[in-house]
């Protein structure tokens, strides 16, 4: 599990759709998570379009995305 310094859980790939840091969701007070895109370390897995095969050769074990 990758955790923003906000303490937003973040997921990264697809395109940030799944994340959320990608200032579309909510935290359970119904309060907008504030996007965190600008200082994530994976921002790039987000926004290549190669994020799959980057997924596929990527080494980071707490990436969700990451095959057990």
């Amino acid at each position: 599990m990758i955790i923003d310094v906000t303490g937003v859980e973040l997921t990264p790939g697809n395109w940030g759709k799944d994340c959320k840091g990608n200032g579309m969701c909510y935290d359970e007070n119904g309060d907008p998570i504030e996007r965190c895109c600008d200082e994530c370390d994976f921002m790039l897995c987000c926004f290549s379009c190669d994020w799959e095969e980057w997924c596929s050769s990527c080494d980071h074990t707490e990436c969700p995305r990451k095959e057990k």
